[in-house]
C-alpha cells in the first residue's frame, strides 16, 4: 500500500529505531495520527529537549542534563567502588536491585572487531583515567556474550595492571529454573561460576 508523503516519511523515521520494523513502524505512526494534537505536540517536544539537553556526565558517561549525574553526584555512594557497564539503560537494572551503592562506568558499546568497534570507540580512556584515585574494586558487568565475554577481558588486563582488583557478574542458571531446560552454553556458564557453599 501507498501511503501519502507525510505518514510515509513518517513510518520511514520510525523505522530507524532500534528493533522497529515496517510492520511496528506502521502501528506507531497510525497510533500518533489518532493521539490528540497536543499530545502529539508534547511528544515532539520531549523529543527535542532530550535531544538538546542530555549530555555525558563527565565522570561515567552516564546520560545526564547535569555536569554529573545524580549518582556521582551522590555522596553517600562508595566512590572505591566502580561496576562498569555497556550502556546506560544497563545502570537502571542495577539500580532496580537496590543493592549496589558503588558507582558505575559506561563504555557505550563493547568491543566488536566484526562491526569495527575497537577499544578506542568506546569510553575505555575515560575509565582508566578515573582509576588513578582510591579504586579498590571494578565490577564488569557486561552482557553474557561474545562481544560482552570480550571487553571484560580486555578490561580485566588493562585493569589488572594498576593493581585494582577486577570481577565479572557471574551468570549461569536463572533462579528457580530447571537443569533439564537449561541449554548447555547456560550449563557450562553455570558450572564455570560455581561457588563454595
Amino acid at each position: 500500500m501507498t501511503f501519502t508523503k507525510p505518514l510515509a516519511q513518517l513510518i520511514g523515521h520510525l523505522e530507524r529505531l532500534p528493533g522497529v520494523g515496517p510492520k511496528s513502524a506502521q502501528r506507531l505512526a497510525f497510533h500518533i495520527l489518532r493521539m490528540p494534537e497536543d499530545d502529539v505536540r508534547r511528544l515532539a517536544e520531549s523529543l527535542v529537549a532530550a535531544r538538546e539537553q542530555i549530555r555525558l556526565c563527565e565522570i561515567c558517561q552516564n546520560v545526564t542534563a547535569q555536569t554529573r549525574c545524580e549518582i556521582c553526584s551522590d555522596s553517600r555512594r562508595d566512590s572505591t567502588l566502580i561496576c562498569v557497564v555497556g550502556e546506560p539503560k544497563d545502570i537502571a537494572a542495577m539500580e532496580r536491585l537496590n543493592e549496589y551503592r558503588g558507582l558505575y562506568h559506561v563504555l557505550h558499546g563493547l568491543l566488536n572487531p566484526m562491526d569495527g568497534v575497537g577499544p578506542d570507540n568506546l569510553k575505555i580512556r575515560e575509565l582508566l583515567s578515573r582509576l588513578s584515585g582510591p579504586i579498590e574494586e571494578i565490577i564488569i558487568a557486561t552482557n553474557p556474550t561474545v562481544e560482552g565475554d570480550a571487553t571484560a577481558l580486555y578490561l580485566g588486563r588493562q585493569i589488572k595492571q594498576l593493581g585494582i582488583k577486577v570481577t565479572r557478574l557471574a551468570h549461569g542458571m536463572p533462579v528457580g529454573g530447571e537443569l533439564d531446560y537449561a541449554d548447555s552454553a547456560t550449563l557450562l556458564s553455570a558450572l564455570e561460576y560455581r561457588r563454595e557453599l
